[in-house]
């Protein structure tokens, strides 16, 4: 459907794009449909792709936000001139979570080693 789309004049193509998304509903395969039409929002000038570029662009500020915040863990331990070994270094760096992080953050302060900021869990 999407490679149809692509060749449509796009005054056709906008309404068919949103009411197949609002067809789908909540049903899984909506979820494969925004994947679909989000692979090239170019020639997509519609409610959906606004939708789909605005989440895309919350789950990169999300995105950063965590990395950020595990950088700021590290650095912390680096500063202070604490040892970090792989493990925590790895553990830091996988953890997706930003309230775990900022937990950690705060640990790091204060820690006297480094796997110590994960105490209490």
């Amino acid at each position: 459907m999407t490679t149809v789309l692509r060749d449509t004049p796009q005054s056709i193509a906008d309404p068919i794009i949103e009411l197949i998304a609002q067809g789908l509903g909540k049903h899984p395969a909506a979820h494969l449909w925004r994947k679909l039409v989000a692979v090239d929002l170019s020639f997509y000038k519609s409610f959906i792709s606004e939708e789909i570029r605005d989440e895309g662009r919350a789950e990169g500020r999300a995105q950063g936000a965590v990395r950020r915040a595990a950088e700021d863990v590290l650095d912390i331990l680096e500063v202070r001139g604490i040892d970090i070994p792989d493990a925590v270094r790895e553990r830091v760096t996988d953890c997706d979570d930003l309230e775990i992080l900022r937990q950690w953050h705060r640990r790091a302060v204060t820690a006297p080693t480094a796997a110590e900021i994960f105490e209490d869990e």
